[in-house]
């Protein structure tokens, strides 16, 4: 039963995210039909990261607080409606447009209107990746939590290893189409969840925790959470590795078009795709074994150091068979960070707590997803690709020695005053 609401959850995920990159790498072309420039097609792929980093935490503490199954219903709902927009946008703007005004000029100023709000919306509802991993929490041991995450994150990755190659392909019958079919595989979740995903917080769980207050929806009661002695460490390893990795990762196309790599439009695709090949193997497979053999703390101290070492390395990479050898154990250190710092999270704080936590540590995601872009992309412009490796180095460097220093020198610290740890979830198991 567990294995069946495990790969339930998997296939949620995967067709989630096949979705919404579907249509990630057509949306500045679709902008710049409507006479979008550089800086709002910047601010339209921007939007959606900034939403989610305000609608993760809201969806994981609503889970929290009526269940599971409701919230990726309803979030799943929100992706569709989003996606619907999308596709109709034309239409939709050009009859808007001739409302308000009599030229080209307001029909692209109502149609860029309607993207920008369909990508916020999605990405208010989208951000029930944090959900999807409080569910396997709540169906997992906490020894097996790594492992099941690691799963997550292999659907994550094929999501994005087929979803631009298929929206690609796609696109050449209309920009529309590979929204529509976002906008069916959104629908196909939506089913999926209603009639196969049973909810994970059973009415005797429910009951066990009707003694304790459930956390409230307030930013006084998330910013508690980042306060706390045995979660506010882990959120700051998520943060600055989240800020190096997505660094590496959001100016990878601007990188690879210039000296000295200078690859084609395919070339960048293909080596995209080799990096999502390894990342998922490395969660759907490689983190499993890791997990049974080393400590949580272990494995993040390990891969913090690698991750370092890879960036700079990724800086000086002359020619392209270099940069996919340091490819390797950057994908590989970046898969196995991402997942046992969400499985250490979770083991972390009270169950009724478990989609919050995750749901701030996505919004921490999101955040970095909003700042490298800029900040890697001032450095790649002056300082070549020797800039951004070096910061994102020397971040992982500071990260590395956070782990060291907090984990390992430091005792564990006391817990909360209200933390009287329910059977079964051990919190000074979290590391």
């Amino acid at each position: 039963m567990k294995n069946n609401r495990i790969l339930t959850i998997f296939l949620i995920v995967f067709v989630d995210l096949l979705g919404f990159s579907l249509i990630l790498p057509l949306l500045p072309y679709y902008a710049e039909q409507y006479g979008a420039n550089n800086i709002v097609v910047g601010l339209l792929v921007a939007s959606y990261a900034a939403a989610q980093m305000f609608g993760a935490p809201l969806l994981g503490r609503l889970s929290d607080q009526y269940g599971r199954r409701p919230v990726l219903l309803v979030s799943i709902l929100g992706t569709a409606v989003g996606f619907f927009l999308l596709a109709i946008a034309e239409p939709l703007g050009a009859a808007i447009g001739s409302t308000i005004g009599s030229g080209i000029a307001a029909i692209n100023l109502a149609v860029l209107s309607i993207l920008f709000f369909s990508r916020i919306l999605d990405g208010l509802t989208g951000g029930n990746i944090s959900v999807a991993q409080a569910y396997i929490a709540d169906v997992t041991l906490p020894q097996d939590r790594a492992k099941s995450f690691g799963l997550i994150g292999a659907a994550f990755g094929l999501g994005f290893i087929i979803g631009p190659a298929l929206g690609g392909f796609l696109s050449t019958y209309g920009y529309a189409v590979p929204a529509y079919a976002a906008l069916t595989l959104s629908m196909i979740n939506l089913v999926a969840v209603y009639l196969w995903l049973p909810e994970s917080v059973t009415p005797e769980r429910r009951a066990e925790m009707t003694h304790r207050p459930r956390p409230s929806l307030n930013a006084s009661s998330l910013l508690e959470t980042l306060r706390r002695p045995r979660v506010g460490p882990l959120f700051h390893v998520r943060f600055f590795f989240g800020l190096a990795f997505s660094m590496f990762q959001t100016i990878f196309v601007l990188y690879a078009a210039g000296a000295p790599l200078n690859l084609s439009v395919q070339n960048t695709a293909y080596v995209l795709t080799y990096v999502g090949m390894l990342s998922v193997f490395v969660q759907g497979f490689a983190i499993g074994k890791l997990n049974k053999r080393y400590s949580e703390k272990q494995l993040m101290l390990v891969s913090a150091m690698l991750m370092a070492v890879s960036l700079f390395l990724w800086g000086i990479a002359p020619n392209l068979i270099t940069l996919l050898i340091v490819m390797a154990p950057l994908s590989f250190s970046g898969g196995v960070l991402n997942t046992v710092i969400n499985s250490a999270l979770s083991k972390s704080v009270y169950p009724e707590e478990i989609g919050g936590t995750l749901g701030i540590s996505a919004s921490l995601e999101s955040l970095t997803r909003v700042i490298s872009p800029i900040v890697g992309g001032i450095l790649l412009q002056y300082f070549g690709a020797l800039g951004p490796a070096v910061f994102s180095g020397v971040l992982m460097v500071w990260v590395s020695s956070f782990i060291w220093r907090r984990f390992f020198v430091s005792p564990d610290p006391p817990l909360e005053p209200r933390s009287e740890v329910p059977a079964g979830f051990p919190m000074s198991a979290s590391l």
